[in-house]
């Protein structure tokens, strides 16, 4: 690790850790530390992976910190996603989150590698991937039901071949796009079979977006009901220590919900700074300008922040403008899924990613490019959103140490 003191959080599916942790985070406080960064990692990121990112993540700070600030740090491990298309899917590290859908998870595989060019095969592979993500689909309701009456993604109901259709569009779309922006170079064939053979390829992104779908939920409630809480107890036990949190794609969902789960009263978060946020850019509006007797699913709750709440987006980040939102879109749910606008996605703000665009909805936020926030700092509350495209080139381009500086700056704690 190249910080110290430095503590790791970690959590289950549940939300549940171990006992001790937050009397060993209250005890740094006793220790002498003013300032806890709290990092949450995102999807796709094992164990080890998450510990490698913290300590990247956390290298440039204790340059950064003013004369007097006494910083710790902690890194939040929660059962994420081990999925990842380069060079090649490796479907069988989804079995390290999900063991209880191995068999699922091995037929899929094999569908995804044989790509068999039938309309069974795709009925199939829509079928496992309700099961992978406990969707069940009654015979007169194609929207389905998951837990209690939770917005299901359309494309988990849909038919199979024109979702894995459409997706595969996506991709080809996203790859002439490139091609054309980069001249010389290869975005790669447009195709890579005929008929419904073809379609294999938008099915792998198909899989991504469904077990994208699970971590959805599985972040926010690991924030609302393991972070918030133990936030909670960490506030009662050291009251003086301020908590300031970070949190990148997923991560940046599961720490933003925790604001949802601190118990009454308590507010120990300094700061929150989001790294391409992989949630709704309408989640703190009080209502939503397409629906206005809604709220965004976190509305209203950067108040429960001491400090600004800030969001660093880049339109770099394809994932969350391109993929994301076509899957979004489908779900026909703005209030609390991610993505944003891309090419498929109508250009339609429903579906945005507070990570592609930043805060919106939210009256007073305060919109800044990376070098003017580097120059004259942060304010000192409110939403604030950061163009971060100079510097972040795609979704997980965040070991940098101007976004160091950046959540510094909306510490209270550099030089």
């Amino acid at each position: 690790m190249s910080v110290e003191p430095y503590r790791e959080i970690t959590f289950d599916k549940e939300g549940d850790g171990p006992a001790g942790q937050p009397a060993a985070l209250a005890a740094l406080a006793r220790q002498g530390v003013t300032d806890l960064v709290v990092f949450a990692h995102g999807w796709n990121s094992s164990p080890a992976g998450a510990t490698r990112l913290c300590s990247d993540f956390f290298e440039p700070f204790p340059g950064l910190l003013a004369p007097g600030v006494e910083a710790g740090y902690a890194g939040v491990v929660w059962p994420s996603m081990m999925f990842t298309g380069e060079p090649g899917p490796d479907y069988r590290a989804l079995v390290t989150v999900l063991p209880e859908k191995e068999p699922v998870l091995d037929r899929l595989t094999e569908l995804l590698v044989t790509a068999p060019a039938d309309e069974a095969a795709f009925a199939e592979f829509g079928a496992l991937l309700r099961e992978l993500t406990d969707v069940a689909v009654g015979a007169d309701d194609r929207a389905g039901v998951a837990g209690p009456r939770e917005p299901v993604p359309e494309f988990l109901v849909a038919d199979p071949v024109e979702v894995c259709a459409l997706f595969t569009e996506a991709l080809e779309a996203e790859a002439a796009r490139v091609e054309a922006d980069s001249p010389g170079v290869p975005a790669g064939a447009p195709g890579f079979g005929e008929g419904l053979k073809r379609y294999w390829k938008g099915a792998r992104e198909v899989l991504r977006q469904a077990t994208y779908y699970v971590m959805k939920k599985r972040a926010g409630h690991v924030g609302e009901f393991g972070l918030g809480p133990l936030l909670g107890e960490v506030a009662r036990a050291a009251p003086r220590l301020r908590v300031h949190l970070v949190g990148h794609s997923m991560g940046a969902r599961l720490v933003a919900y925790s604001l949802k789960g601190l118990p009454s009263g308590a507010r120990p978060v300094a700061s929150v700074t989001l790294l391409q946020g992989a949630f709704s850019h309408y989640a703190f509006a009080a209502r939503l300008p397409h629906d206005p007797g809604r709220s965004g699913s976190l509305g209203d709750l950067q108040n429960r922040v001491r400090g600004p709440v800030v969001a660093c987006y880049s339109r770099h980040d394809t994932a969350l403008g391109v993929f994301y939102p076509l899957a979004s879109r489908l779900a026909r749910d703005s209030a609390s899924l991610t993505p944003a606008a891309g090419p498929l996605g109508s250009g339609d703000p429903r579906w945005a990613a507070i990570g592609h665009d930043g805060v919106q909805a939210v009256p007073g936020t305060v919109v800044r490019p990376l070098a003017e926030v580097l120059r004259e700092g942060v304010p000192a509350s409110g939403c604030v959103s950061v163009d971060t495209a100079d510097v972040v080139r795609s979704h997980s381009d965040i070991r940098r140490a101007e976004l160091a500086r950046v959540v510094v700056s909306a510490a209270r704690t550099g030089r």
